[in-house]
């Protein structure tokens, strides 16, 4: 009899042994464990050495860290009717391990579909220069959208960055002509505003000459001594203008004659 109860207490004591060595989980820092109690949610349990009771109790572990998601290539249309093709990495974690597995089945697989969706209706919202000349603002206008709607499921997008704009060679080739069609003009535009200033100092130049008579003779020896001043044939023989001025008189009194 006593080696019967002996026995008896050897299993039992190995069949303990057996349910604590099956029950016990160790979680790393960055895990966390949902604990279900006969199907029905009872708590989050972790990190460190915890506690769960075979077949009544069920565990899902979780992974609290910052994921990356590569959201494949999407074909968009943008605002003003051109094709490009658009990828983009999303940085996001867990921060409610219950709603993540409570909420959404997969919840990795329905935030890549949710952010496919997101980056091609947001994008299609806006033309293509702003598409390549205003990608922080884009980022954080997917970013917003996505963390509001992903609050739901206890995860929070931290960072959303478009990596690739791709566009078709036609379109290259049209935009390299419209660069190229906007450099002539901005080049017109800064020779016309030259002429223009060039005009106004003339006349400005003009009407000071005209108010000192002397200024217009200083002017004109000045003029003279630049052009003797280089190595030229050329002879010069200055003349008073005061005398071409009587000369004038002199043939407005004959023609009146």
């Amino acid at each position: 009899m006593d080696f019967l109860l002996t026995q008896v207490w050897i299993v039992a004591a190995g069949l303990l042994l057996l349910v604590m060595a099956t029950s016990l989980r160790v979680l790393r820092e960055y895990e966390r464990a949902v604990v279900f109690l006969v199907g029905r949610f009872w708590k989050v349990k972790g990190p460190g050495l915890i506690l769960i009771l075979p077949v009544i109790q069920q565990m899902v572990r979780i992974d609290m860290r910052t994921r990356v998601l590569d959201v494949p290539q999407q074909d968009v249309i943008s605002r003003d009717n051109v094709s490009v093709k658009v990828n983009a990495v999303i940085y996001y974690r867990i921060i409610d391990a219950e709603k993540a597995v409570i909420q959404v089945e997969n919840y990795e697989a329905a935030t890549s579909q949710l952010a496919q969706t997101t980056l091609r209706s947001v994008l299609g919202q806006h033309e293509l220069d702003e598409m390549l000349a205003e990608r922080e603002k884009l980022n954080a206008d997917i970013q917003r959208i996505l963390d509001e709607q992903t609050e739901a499921w206890g995860i929070k997008v931290a960072n959303v960055e478009l990596k690739r704009v791709d566009l078709d060679e036609s379109m290259i080739r049209a935009i390299a002509r419209q660069a190229e069609a906007e450099r002539g003009r901005r080049a017109k535009i800064i020779d016309a505003e030259g002429e223009l200033q060039a005009a106004q100092r003339f006349m400005e130049a003009a009407q000071i000459l005209a108010a000192q008579p002397q200024a217009i003779q200083l002017r004109y020896l000045t003029t003279l001594q630049g052009m003797s001043a280089e190595r030229t044939s050329l002879i010069v023989f200055p003349l008073p203008i005061d005398l071409l001025r009587g000369l004038a008189k002199g043939d407005e009194r004959r023609e009146e004659v």
